[in-house]
């Protein structure tokens, strides 16, 4: 069975692309083109389930068409419109990114140098120019924190915690 914490998301399917199966994907990041896993990992029903790729080509830099096996219908197809993408990261490490994408973050414990721990990072909003750690904390409480590199002090993938040293004032 496959964990939240062992996948990151990448994209979203978003509609199915003609009567072959194809689905229009929209991607954050490209990680599924630059390593050998052949797979992708989807939440159907609750169940974080594998789906291996036929075949995928790029129509953009953040989007593309992607063929999944066993999907050979247009309406096969409609059962994965608007289903988040994630990427296992077992497969991550063998890429040498510092940073993935923002969203690779995503449950992350985070410690403040000054204030301790804050909690897990539930979500990151990157829909402005300013992106944003969606931090909750163990009294369900949301703190919004930068997502600066500048103030990432110390990052540990193993452990997935990730030490800032947040601006005076935001905490």
């Amino acid at each position: 069975m496959i964990k939240p914490e062992e996948v990151v998301k990448i994209g979203m399917f978003n509609k199915p692309h003609g009567v072959r199966g194809e689905l229009m994907f929209s991607f954050t990041n490209d990680i599924f083109d630059r390593t050998d896993c052949d797979y992708v990992v989807c939440m159907m029903d609750g169940i974080l389930v594998p789906f291996f790729i036929e075949e995928y080509r790029f129509r953009s830099d953040t989007t593309a068409l992607m063929k999944l096996e066993r999907i050979n219908t247009a309406e096969e197809a409609r059962q994965f419109t608007n289903i988040d993408v994630y990427f296992p990261m077992k497969y991550i490490d063998e890429v040498d990114d510092d940073i993935v994408s923002w969203q690779f973050f995503e449950g992350f414990q985070v410690i403040d140098t000054h204030h301790g721990p804050l909690g897990t990072i539930v979500a990151v909003d990157d829909s402005t120019a300013n992106v944003l750690f969606v931090i909750e904390d163990e009294r369900h409480r949301e703190i919004l924190l930068p997502a600066h590199e500048e103030f990432i002090v110390q990052l540990d993938k193993k452990t997935r915690t990730i030490t800032v040293e947040a601006p005076e004032g935001l905490i």
